[in-house]
């Protein structure tokens, strides 16, 4: 498999060391030219010394019988630029971007851009996972980014421990599919009685998270507090 990898910061020099010593043909486009001449002499002379956002230093790279374009700068405009270079005008049949800025990945993957990694998204997902407040985590973003996949834990306390989803007011536009009890992924059927520690996996809009949190986690805020308290 050929694979072009522009971008020789961090990410794209391990990247492609690592497809070389799995047997794969690598390019990699690295515009400065002196970090560009620091990977050539470290992994081969695999390296253009060309802006990657140039349809014709795409092009001299073979960008035209790529199998995969791996963008992974570390500027998002320029990984979007790369891959929609790669996808309309080359025709690579797959095109991987690195997207910094969570707020940009709806874009990207409206324009076709076929993978998405978002480094500050699955830091945010571990940080999330650990913290012990009883919220909702968003797991990704699935489709254009109308939709979210979501998970609740429910602890003691939580309004669906002891319910089925059938007795829950699930929001239009979001549907309840799994949970996992124990370690492991269990079917959500709508006759199926929630435990304390299931972890509730739903696809839902973004709209539908408050009624969403009030079903499986309990009211927030103020909703939490009795008339009169303070």
């Amino acid at each position: 498999m050929f694979v072009l990898v522009v971008g020789g910061g961090k990410v794209g020099y391990y990247l492609a060391k690592e497809l070389i010593e799995n047997g794969h043909e690598v390019v990699l486009m690295e515009k400065d030219r002196a970090r560009a001449d620091q990977i050539s002499d470290e992994i081969g002379s695999i390296v253009v010394a060309h802006d990657g956002c140039e349809g014709k230093y795409l092009g001299e790279a073979g960008c035209a019988r790529a199998d995969i374009v791996a963008a992974v700068t570390g500027d998002d405009e320029d990984n979007l630029v790369i891959c929609q270079m790669a996808k309309h005008h080359f025709d690579v049949r797959r095109t991987i971007a690195r997207v910094n800025n969570p707020k940009n990945e709806a874009l990207f993957r409206h324009l076709g851009v076929d993978e998405i990694i978002s480094p500050t998204r699955m830091i945010l997902g571990s940080i999330e996972q650990d913290i012990p407040v009883p919220e909702l985590l968003h797991l990704a973003a699935l489709g254009e980014g109308e939709l979210e996949l979501i998970e609740a834990h429910l602890q003691e306390g939580s309004p669906a421990v002891g319910r089925a989803p059938k007795d829950l007011t699930i929001p239009e536009g979001c549907s309840l599919f799994a949970i996992i009890r124990e370690g492991q992924a269990v079917p959500l059927r709508p006759e199926t009685i929630l435990r304390e520690g299931d972890k509730v996996i739903a696809i839902g809009r973004t709209e539908c998270e408050a009624l969403l949190h009030e079903q499986l986690i309990g009211p927030t805020g103020d909703e939490a507090q009795p008339v009169g308290a303070g």
